[in-house]
Parts: C-alpha cells; structure tokens; sequence
C-alpha cells in the first residue's frame, strides 16, 4: 500500500492515521483525509500537516488511492459509498462502522474486496484492541497490511464475522464500562476519605496495573483475584458486596446487549 484515504476524520480516523504513522506503516504525505467538516480539516492541517485533508471527495484522485478506511458513522455508510463505488473498484475497503455487514458493504461498492474492523478509543494512545473479519477478495497481503496498520495502535486480531457483533460488545464497547468502574472505584476512595484528585489517579493505575498483571503472568483473573482475598480480610469482605450488586451479571449483559445493538444497527 503506497496511498491510503480516509474518508472521516474524526477522533477514531486521527488515532488510526496518527498511530500508523508513528509506526511508519505509511508516511503522512501518503495519507489523504476527507472530511465535510471544516473544524476537522483545520484540525489536520494544524496537528498533521504533512497529511493531506480535503472537505470534499472530489478533492482526491481516486486512481493514485490504493486503500480506503471508511470511519464514519454507520448511518452514513450508504450515502458514503455510492460516492465512493466510481473510484474504488478492485481497491481495498475498510469499514470501522459498526453494524455494517461485509455483504452490505460488497453491495454498496459493487466488489467483495473490503474488510469490516472494530476499533476502540484506546487506539488514540496505542493500546487499542480491534477485531476484524474479511471478505472473499481480500487477500493474505491484504490481511497483513491490516495487521499491520492496526498492530501499529494496539492489539490487532482476526475473527469470523459472526464474531464481529461480539467484539463490538466486549473491546468496542468496553472503554465505556471500565471507565464507568474507574469512576465508581474513585468515588468509593472519596467517600472513604481520599481527595479527588489522589483517588482518581489510584483507581486508574489500579485498573491498568491489574490489566497489564493479567497480560504479562498469563495468570486467570480469578487465580489473581483469589491472591488477594485473604481468609476474612478487607478485599473479600469488599468481593462479598460486589456479588451481591451483582458486578459479574451486570458485565455480561452489557457485552451481549452491546453486541445485539450492533446487529441491529445492520
């Protein structure tokens, strides 16, 4: 891949283009952004300007463009792909909309060779975790390109599309939830007597350290969570009332409800 367009560049379109330059997959005068929005495109020109941004899809050569990431919202898919359909045959197709099948996406653009990718905002500081799945004309170079333009803001891995409504549910959808825990965890440490301040930056490390402990040991979570819950001490004393919340119901059904709003919003 020697060009890449982007068509959206909003904050999930600066984390992936940023993090591909940083890791040389590309170099940014090798990038072209399209956005209707001018606050965006001020916002290229100022932070990135070696990328290109335009305001409009007529501004880009489409015969210089070897692949296109779709980051828009899936609403906006359709409309963005009759656009595209003229200048994009045969060229690689990535969509980051939620939703949006592989076979929707072919139909739109009038070929098989496009990728489906579920991000998530970690990718705006190169610890995201996007899944992906593809379809029939998409190469094993294809799949490599990917890796690598993903691997360059995180963890990158391939799935069946039938999988693809449940990674958006569980690391699509997830930042959501641990930030939820971040939030509730510092609030706890509040009303246990910390200052704000102290007790947010304890419950954000906490929940990095205990991520990154899980990642590096290869340990279980719950072999982990079991080290620390002494014979009638604090954490166990703590775990007791958050079974009774009903913290580990509430986690799983939130995945499977995000997952099943991702296959409606196809």
């Amino acid at each position: 891949m020697r060009n890449l367009a982007m068509i959206g560049g909003g904050q999930m379109g600066r984390a992936l283009a940023s993090g591909m330059i940083a890791a040389k997959v590309l170099p940014a005068d090798q990038i072209t952004v399209v956005d209707t929005d001018p606050r965006s495109v001020a916002w290229w020109q100022e932070h990135q300007p070696q990328v290109r941004a335009v305001g409009s899809l007529e501004d880009v050569d489409g015969a210089q463009v070897d692949a296109w990431i779709l980051a828009v919202k899936p609403h906006l898919i359709a409309p963005v792909a009759e656009q595209l359909k003229p200048i994009a045959q045969g060229k690689l197709v990535v969509s980051i909309a939620a939703g949006v099948s592989l076979q929707q996406l072919g139909d739109y653009l009038g070929h098989e060779r496009v990728v489906r990718v579920m991000p998530n905002t970690p990718c705006l500081v190169g610890a995201g975790a996007s899944g992906f799945c593809v379809a029939s004309d998409v190469s094993a170079e294809d799949c490599q390109w990917i890796e690598k333009a993903l691997g360059a803001v995180g963890v990158v891995v391939q799935v069946q599309e039938f999988q693809i409504d449940a990674v958006t549910g569980l690391s699509g959808s997830g930042p959501a939830y641990i930030c939820m825990v971040i939030e509730s965890l510092a609030d706890g440490g509040v009303k246990a007597g910390l200052p704000r301040p102290l007790a947010m930056q304890l419950a954000a490390q906490t929940v990095m350290g205990t991520a990154k402990m899980v990642q590096e040991t290869g340990k279980h979570p719950g072999e982990l969570k079991d080290a620390v819950a002494s014979p009638g001490g604090t954490t166990i004393e703590a775990i007791s009332v958050l079974e009774a919340g009903g913290l580990r119901s509430a986690m799983i059904e939130a995945v499977v409800a995000s997952a099943n709003r991702s296959k409606q919003l196809g």
